[in-house]
């Protein structure tokens, strides 16, 4: 839905709102009127229940109003003496209709000085949990939401296990676009295996399929910094859509809203305006080549021949003694063992080991076409060796040609939502002939450095801003072999409570926090006995 479109909706709304609720609004002691004007009537209404005015902005808040809203209502007929359990049942099951019937159907009363509290432990109780839920789907979705590394793209950076909070702050709260779904859930709900969000089943319209589904368009609210060049950065997986994420095909069979696309961490080498390139397995970035912070390294695969047949656990124990621990076990390869991922540091190392005959780096030559972004017969890039290519930034220009459009053609079409089509030598947008395109947004380059095990831009391109929703800033826990059982997990207790950038070695801050704790528990202790014994 456009804006327009919603301005409209909320119009009708409150057009409902007020011819449901105006006679309440004179019992009241208000004006009619004031049932029928936007914010105002939210404010009065709060008024007449004896609650804050500060709940009009959590009834505006999307995912937060869908708790707000049946509450008020609720609210609202407990005003008027309605305070059963049947009464709230019947606000909620007819969607807040049921005013409609206390309006024009019963003479009630409004109560002026009505108790707030709930009259039961378990209405306590029930209140309790509803404003925990509202006051964490506000932290999750404006400030800060924990994420867990799934794989092993950041190995060495980010190892699989570590649990991330991650900053929306950073660079700038993405407001939901989806406005109907479960509160802190993703895409599916758990154990149910169902949609968390209002969606449509018909895949045939790309462009109207879950767009018609109350979705809002994009903004996001000031942040106070920019992606920069080798920020580790969260983002919605662009080619989501596709069937497999290795294997890119142009004919889409599944779509989601932006923010509920997979969410995938890597880091950003390369911002918009960059003229990127990747030569042997290492990222130019304007002809220079990119230096990572000190906590980055980056990893490639290798072939290791042993003098002598070793049995597979010996192999793993002296991999492993050289910090190589990614992808252990993954099998030989003609008579030699396949290291997916090994920096170039421990492979100098290994190099020296009494046992190893031999390592050769697995890297694909220039020339030869790895079918990989922009899956193109003119552009035989592979993963080790690609580009050069400019990254698109919001504002500028870049001219259009048979040769580039294959580069520029998925940005222009899936993210700036334009019809772009080739005929013979020219180019169609919107089917208009075009020689050059001016970009809406920001565009960057996502990749992992596991260089070898990471699906990334190098697959699917670049990556809109409207799709970057935060920054991790702080690991609060690391367990090694969580993918293995719970009897398996072993804290990192090296990396619990340790932040995500930073020079140097990686600092605990895990005792501080512990000795924080105990002594704001004891204070709170020592000052309620203190006032026990003055009192």
């Amino acid at each position: 839905m456009s804006w327009t479109q919603w301005f409209i909706f909320l119009l009708v709304i409150q057009i409902i709102h007020g011819l449901g609720t105006w006679k309440l609004y004179i019992k009241a002691g208000r004006k009619a009127w004031e049932a029928f004007v936007p914010i105002y009537n939210a404010v009065i209404l709060l008024k007449i229940i004896s609650r804050p005015w500060w709940w009009v902005i959590l009834m505006f808040l999307p995912i937060v109003n869908l708790i707000m809203i049946p509450a008020v209502w609720v609210e609202t007929a407990r005003a008027f003496g309605k305070d059963t359990k049947i009464d709230a049942l019947l606000c909620i099951v007819t969607l807040g209709f049921y005013l409609y019937y206390l309006n024009y159907a019963t003479d009630v009363n409004y109560i002026e000085n009505r108790k707030l509290t709930p009259k039961t432990s378990a209405g306590e109780w029930i209140t309790s949990i509803l404003f925990a839920i509202v006051a964490a789907t506000i932290v999750h979705t404006y400030f800060f939401q924990p994420f867990v590394i799934p794989s092993s793209s950041l190995e060495k950076s980010l190892l699989v296990g570590d649990f991330l909070i991650v900053s929306k702050l950073h660079y700038g709260p993405r407001v939901p676009m989806t406005t109907v779904g479960a509160p802190m859930v993703h895409d599916t709900i758990p154990k149910l295996n169902t949609k968390s969000y209002l969606f449509d089943d018909n895949f045939e319209d790309r462009n109207t399929s879950w767009k018609n589904k109350l979705q809002l368009p994009y903004f996001r609210l000031p942040g106070f910094e920019s992606i920069e060049r080798n920020d580790i950065v969260v983002f919605n997986q662009p080619a989501d859509t596709l069937l497999r994420m290795d294997k890119f095909d142009p004919d889409r069979n599944y779509y989601k809203p932006i923010d509920k696309k997979t969410n995938l961490v890597k880091r950003c080498v390369g911002v918009a305006g960059d003229t990127l390139e990747i030569r042997d397995g290492y990222v130019f970035i304007n002809g220079e080549q990119n230096k990572l912070p000190p906590r980055a390294h980056i990893q490639f695969s290798y072939d290791i021949v042993f003098k002598r047949q070793l049995q597979p656990f010996r192999i793993i124990e002296i991999l492993k003694k050289y910090d190589i621990t990614d992808g252990l076990g993954y099998g030989t390869v003609e008579g030699s063992y396949r290291i997916p991922a090994a920096t170039a540091e421990a492979i100098s190392k290994l190099k020296s080991h009494p046992e190893v005959a031999s390592i050769t780096a697995i890297k694909t030559p220039a020339g030869v076409d790895g079918e990989i972004f922009p899956r193109d017969p003119n552009y035989k890039w592979n993963v080790d060796n690609f580009g050069p290519m400019w990254i698109p930034k919001a504002g500028a220009t870049v001219q259009l040609h048979t040769d580039n459009i294959a580069i520029y053609k998925r940005a222009i079409s899936e993210y700036e939502g334009h019809s772009v089509v080739t005929r013979g030598n020219q180019i169609f947008i919107d089917d208009q002939p075009a020689t050059s395109y001016t970009f809406k947004q920001d565009y960057y380059w996502m990749m992992g450095d596991n260089r070898h095990n990471s699906i990334d831009s190098r697959y699917w391109g670049f990556v809109p801003y409207n799709h970057v929703f935060g920054k991790p800033v702080f690991i609060w826990m690391s367990i090694d072999g969580i993918n293995e059982g719970i009897k398996n997990w072993r804290p990192r207790w090296d990396r619990i409570f340790t932040t995500v950038s930073g020079s140097g070695e990686r600092t605990s801050y895990l005792i501080p926090f512990i000795v924080l704790v105990l002594g704001i528990t004891f204070f709170n202790k020592w000052r309620k006995k203190k006032k026990e014994k003055e009192s």
